[in-house]
């Protein structure tokens, strides 16, 4: 009780820094790329200022400056020429997200983990993240995990450390997983996209990864905002089915999510800090309203508090400049 208790005497100087109960490193984050095989050259976007497209030339340079800002890890995103109803550009051998796992890996070995994003969405016609029924514009969830799994093998031969399904399909983490081990892959980890959420936060995403879709919305396979004990049930099966690391996205609006599932799995937990999120705090620093890095680092401390082994961001390398 006051004035014995003062709780004030712990917040000063060095002292504060002494009893600090999170910490946020470098080590802690995951640096997301998008190269298109459409470009020769490096393209800007305006949806997500200093984010970049990047062409197949340029990925290994930008895998290395992450490399040499501390940053572990990497997540490919590919934008391929050719789409089609099934996505058939997501699994051959000399496709754009496999192109770019050999250059960055012959660039830079084992000092980076890239990590490919296996989903659909953005090398399907009508952009859904699997097969889909025409006439009924449902999508088929049975029929992709073959698929789902095709892809996740070609990036594992092109040389990916890990494989992150997205797609939300029932059942992908165990069709995937059974894939990689018949095919010899069986020390590959899955980082599944585990509670993911049908969100309106993704928008700048899929301007910069041309992933939208042309009919209905994700929400009949991505989760509802509303739930939470839905997400256990989401991550439980994965884990059950061969998840390695599990994530929620997004993860600002979701933070109570991510206690959750680290509090009652105590598996290694990502959380995506996703376009959205990263958009509106650029937008508001642009317009002088906040202070872009003061922001940065409270929101990217909030996610590792409430649980995140590690984080999925857009500000990956402004983050690990400002903490050198």
């Amino acid at each position: 009780m006051f004035p014995e208790t003062r709780m004030r005497r712990l917040r000063n100087g060095k002292i504060r820094d002494l009893v600090r109960e999170t910490s946020l490193s470098s080590e802690n984050l995951i640096y997301p790329m998008f190269v298109d095989e459409t470009i020769t050259t490096i393209q800007r976007t305006t949806s997500m200022p200093g984010v970049e497209r990047l062409p197949l030339s340029k990925v290994a340079d930008d895998a290395k400056e992450a490399a040499d800002l501390g940053i572990p890890a990497i997540i490919l995103f590919g934008i391929p020429k050719h789409k089609d109803e099934q996505g058939s550009s997501a699994w051959g051998e000399e496709d754009i997200v496999q192109k770019a796992v050999r250059e960055i890996k012959s660039e830079l070995g084992k000092d980076t983990v890239v990590i490919t994003d296996v989903c659909l969405c953005e090398y399907t016609d009508h952009g859904h993240c699997g097969m889909v029924d025409p006439v009924k514009e449902e999508i088929l969830n049975d029929p992709t995990l073959p698929l789902l799994g095709r892809t996740a093998v070609s990036h594992a031969k092109a040389g990916a450390d890990m494989v992150a399904p997205s797609g939300m399909m029932d059942g992908m983490i165990g069709a995937i997983r059974s894939a990689l081990d018949e095919n010899s892959f069986s020390d590959i980890p899955i980082m599944s996209y585990a509670a993911k959420y049908s969100s309106s936060f993704y928008g700048p995403f899929r301007d910069v990864a041309e992933s939208g879709c042309c009919f209905g919305d994700r929400s009949a396979y991505q989760m509802d905002p509303a739930n939470s004990d839905e997400a256990m049930r989401e991550v439980e099966l994965d884990i059950l089915e061969g998840a390695d690391i599990i994530m929620v996205k997004p993860a600002l609006p979701y933070l109570d999510i991510i206690y959750r599932v680290k509090n009652e799995f105590r598996m290694p937990t990502a959380a995506y800090n996703v376009s959205g999120e990263y958009a509106m705090i650029k937008a508001a620093a642009q317009n002088g309203w906040l202070d872009e890095k003061k922001v940065m680092y409270e929101s990217l401390l909030s996610i590792r508090r409430a649980g995140a082994d590690m984080i999925l961001t857009y500000f990956a390398k402004d983050m690990a400049r400002m903490l050198k």
